[in-house]
């Protein structure tokens, strides 16, 4: 499942209008790229209203890596339908 799109000359895509759909993606909204232990993840970007609800804004970076980590593990496992090592 997985659909393919060209990159311009200037760096620019086209997401494919079913999964602007799908995840609520308008004109003017703003797109966030992640890397992944399995390449690029695009994600709708939030507003920062939530910023620290998941890690506090004064976490040292080492811990913010592992939650990162950990969190990419369990995504991943949902997406594989894996169940992620506990």
């Amino acid at each position: 499942m997985g659909e393919t799109t060209k990159v311009t000359e200037k760096g620019q895509t086209t997401i494919p209008r079913d999964l602007r759909e799908k995840y609520g993606i308008e004109p003017g909204d703003s797109v966030e790229w992640v890397e992944t232990e399995d390449g690029v993840m695009l994600t709708k970007a939030v507003d920062g209203g939530g910023r620290g609800m998941l890690v506090p804004d004064n976490t040292d970076e080492n811990t913010r890596e592992e939650i990162a980590q950990e969190l990419t593990q369990r995504i991943h496992a949902r997406r594989t339908k894996e169940t992620p090592d506990t």
